[in-house]
């Protein structure tokens, strides 16, 4: 016997498995469903998503836009850190998934629902991540995972079930993939890409023109920072999200941000993924030039350390845990002088740093230059190489008495 539920709150998105899950949740438990669409600044017809919520049953449809939201409390964090998953994946995803499930409790309360659900299957992160954050606002709701319940175990039962009951969805049999978009990126696995030999087709892609097909002319823009934060673009001031749009678009347009990995999920297997992430990328770069010049280098080097453990804390679905806040305080006082201009050079597929300057910056022509300078001496070179060597001297004497 499945528990008494009598209102749930459904993180939908309008695609093949929340649109299946909607229907099954009606069905199953004999319940009012209300779904929760966000608007992370995907391009998606929010109008339609509302049509078919409607048409599948849902009874109070919840639309909105936390686009500057998302890029202000979640994105700008994290790339104040640097951070990125296993060397490659800028974690698109996994920002947005504390953001949905701690508004989705919040309207779970307001509407007097006793359970929240996702669409996340029982062999993927998104599970951890969605109810780590349900569980940290509200620790005694209920949660319903279909996939870790349902009998429908593949894309291709899901899709027969939404033929059966007259659903529509995007997902066909040409192309199986499941997706994920928002503002900082879009993803996609499952399908061909299940075999990580196949190359990814080139029709998958969205955000990002073919780097070969790319404009055969560099472009070079400058972004302004302020403690960390890119807040100006060739010299017009704009909004977190707008910043962000306008980079995915540069990025887009010279083919910046295609990745394929194969990460380690938090339950255990590989998985393959393909992402487009071209303002990210681009922005991810050109902090790091504003830090070259901004940041102490003993400040710069224990940060950077603790990179890959932030980066697995947000992949995890840790966002609102003690350690996490306890590191984002650390990071965000490491850029309180990460401040000034980056110039990048978009050609192809990369973005490279062509210039930086900054009132802050630590970078000192006199100390650096291969001219004649009065401030260095060289010959303090000498006692320093030799004191840093005299442990290897000992060692290497010790072996010959």
């Amino acid at each position: 016997m499945k528990e008494k539920v009598n209102k749930v709150v459904l993180a939908y998105s309008g695609g093949l498995d929340t649109s299946v899950i909607l229907k099954w949740l009606v069905e199953t438990y004999d319940c009012e469903v209300v779904t929760f669409s966000a608007n992370l600044g995907q391009d998606e017809d929010m109008g339609q998503i509302e049509t078919n919520a409607r048409k599948t049953g849902a009874s109070k449809i919840f639309i909105e836009d936390l686009t500057e939201v998302f890029v202000k409390d979640y994105v700008f964090p994290a790339f104040r850190a640097n951070a990125v998953y296993e060397g490659q994946y800028l974690l698109g995803t996994s920002l947005a998934r504390p953001l949905i499930a701690k508004r989705q409790v919040e309207i779970a309360e307001a509407e007097g629902a006793d359970a929240v659900s996702h669409g996340a299957t029982g062999k993927g992160n998104d599970q951890v991540r969605f109810e780590l954050g349900y569980l940290a606002h509200n620790p005694s709701i209920k949660i319903i995972a279909p996939w870790r319940e349902w009998d429908l175990d593949s894309r291709t039962a899901l899709m027969a079930f939404a033929q059966k009951h007259g659903i529509e969805v995007p997902t066909t049999r040409s192309k199986p993939y499941s997706t994920d978009w928002n503002l900082l990126h879009i993803s996609y696995e499952g399908g061909i890409l299940e075999d990580p030999w196949a190359a990814a087709p080139d029709d998958i892609y969205t955000l990002t023109t073919a780097p070969q097909a790319a404009p055969d002319e560099e472009e070079v823009v400058d972004i302004t920072f302020e403690q960390g934060n890119p807040v100006a673009l060739n010299g017009k001031s704009l909004s977190p999200a707008k910043m962000l749009r306008a980079l995915n678009e540069l990025g887009g347009r010279h083919g910046i941000g295609r990745v394929d990995i194969v990460e380690n999920r938090f339950v255990g297997m590989k998985s393959r993924g393909v992402y487009e992430t071209p303002g990210g990328t681009i922005l991810r770069n050109a902090h790091m030039a504003m830090e070259s010049i901004t940041m102490d280098r003993e400040v710069m080097h224990l940060r950077d350390s603790l990179i890959p453990k932030y980066a697995q804390l947000i992949y995890n679905g840790f966002w609102f845990a003690p350690e996490m806040r306890l590191m984002q305080r650390m990071i965000d006082d490491t850029q309180q002088d990460v401040t000034g201009e980056v110039r990048m050079g978009l050609f192809k597929g990369a973005c490279r740093v062509i210039g930086r300057r900054s009132d802050f910056s630590l970078y000192s022509e006199a100390f650096a230059t291969f001219e004649d300078d009065e401030v260095y001496s060289q010959k303090d070179a000498e006692g320093f190489i030799r004191l840093n060597a005299l442990r290897l001297r000992i060692q290497q004497l010790m072996k010959k008495a």
